[in-house]
């Protein structure tokens, strides 16, 4: 079944759903799924809506353009995604290899719906890797310079028109004209002890502190890389028992986990981002 997906949001008002639905049932189209959701502080209306394509009378132009017009009219902010067109996701990282790992072999199970058509490195160690799931992989060293080595990425992300970027535990700081062109399209994952186990060694100075919990937060990447909109997150509890790299295990664990779900609720087209926050729509089967 081919599907049309519109992600609406909006102040709230009186009427929006009503007059969203009912644009569609004028139309024809058989609504598969609505969800809605009223932020009551923040005064705002977020709507994801799943149309059925299959018996299209028009072309897909001609529906965008008749929705935006009723857009402009109601001041609503809209996305609209179809089912039929696979995301092109690019993976980079640089020596851990449990998120990609997870990433392509979940690809290959066919959880994820995309096409990975290249992976990006800033060290040669995961080609390996790559070459299992017969990816093409792309090394560019930072002995190059930071703004050489970001500029040669860019540049094949473009190439290969990419939608999305995944950052697999790529332990590189982005600049801000990287994030600002693909704004709401870079996804990073991350420990959860931040901020206050900054740099090297997270899970040894948590050992130290005798944390009782692990976790993760995928998130869109913003000019300030670990401050951007919350898509997943997750914590397990962990206790005394556990080494400095039992720790690493455990969280590494959640980070798989974390990862796969922020990816897969943006792939679905589930994630509505408002200002520095996200609204992630559940699944319904």
């Amino acid at each position: 079944m081919r599907k049309a997906i519109f992600l609406i949001q909006s102040p709230d008002s009186k009427g929006i759903l009503a007059n969203v639905t009912g644009f569609f049932y004028g139309r024809g189209y058989n609504i598969l799924r609505c969800q809605q959701h009223t932020d009551s502080f923040e005064k705002r209306f977020f709507m994801r809506i799943e149309l059925d394509t299959d018996d299209m009378q028009t072309s897909r132009r001609a529906l965008e353009e008749e929705f935006a017009a009723l857009a402009s009219e109601l001041g609503l902010e809209w996305s609209c995604h179809w089912s039929d067109y696979r995301t092109r996701m690019a993976i980079l990282v640089s020596k851990a290899s449990h998120c990609l790992f997870d990433l392509l072999s979940r690809h290959l199970e066919g959880e994820l719906d995309a096409d990975i058509p290249l992976i990006i490195s800033n060290h040669p160690d995961l080609e390996g890797v790559a070459d299992q799931f017969r990816i093409p992989f792309y090394c560019f060293p930072m002995s190059e310079g930071k703004e050489k080595q970001e500029e040669k990425v860019k540049d094949i992300l473009r190439r290969f028109d990419i939608d999305l970027v995944v950052l697999a535990r790529y332990m590189q700081i982005l600049s801000p004209s990287f994030t600002d062109e693909w704004q709401g399209r870079i996804i990073n994952i991350h420990h959860a002890f931040l901020p206050a186990f900054q740099g090297a060694n997270p899970y040894r100075r948590a050992y130290e502190r005798g944390v009782k919990m692990i976790g993760a937060t995928a998130h869109y990447a913003s000019e300030d890389l670990d401050q951007g909109p919350i898509i997943e997150q997750d914590t397990i509890r962990v206790n005394h028992e556990l080494t400095p790299e039992g720790l690493k295990e455990v969280g590494k664990d959640c980070e798989k986990r974390v990862l796969a779900s922020a990816v897969k609720a943006h792939l679905e087209h589930r994630v509505i981002i408002y200002r520095n926050r996200t609204v992630v729509f559940s699944v319904e089967r």
